[in-house]
């Protein structure tokens, strides 16, 4: 887990279907996917900011819980999201961060998105591993929001 690719609104990129998609290039193993670098790779990608958020200038905020509105209506329409489709929440990544800082945020993710199979990390949009589980990934084309097992 990098802990580069962890945005401003508590996203942890490391398990998300478009970076691993890049990290792996998948597309190149003929699935079809589209790729992204990690949301803070380009800053107009980012939700929260498309949401027209009020924070202030880049630099004073770094994650969205140094906000005095933290947690604003934006972050919560965005958490609300996350749970019911990627089993993710941004306001308790942000939590987590705020109160045991970024190394410890790391080593629980590593363990909550560790693959049971061969150890590598499994997507939070669809709970597969891009490492080992590719057959399943070309299994479910046009399926990528459900998770692995849900019917």
């Amino acid at each position: 887990m990098e802990a580069a690719l962890i945005t401003t609104c508590g996203a942890n990129c490391n398990v998300c279907a478009g970076y691993l998609g890049y990290k792996y290039d998948i597309q190149s193993k003929g699935i079809r996917a589209g790729y992204c670098k990690g949301c803070d790779s380009k800053k107009s990608q980012c939700t929260v900011k498309k949401k027209k958020c009020k924070l202030p200038p880049d630099g004073q905020v770094k994650y969205c819980y140094e906000c005095a509105a933290f947690p604003c209506s934006i972050i919560q329409q965005i958490d609300k999201r996350y749970r019911a489709h990627h089993h993710t929440s941004m306001i308790e990544n942000l939590e987590y961060i705020r109160d045991n800082g970024m190394e410890k945020f790391l080593e629980q993710q590593e363990e909550k998105w560790k693959c049971p199979e061969c150890g590598d990390v499994i997507c939070c949009h669809n709970g597969i591993c891009y490492s080992c589980g590719l057959e399943k990934l070309k299994n479910k084309q046009g399926n990528k929001y459900r998770w692995e097992g849900e019917k």
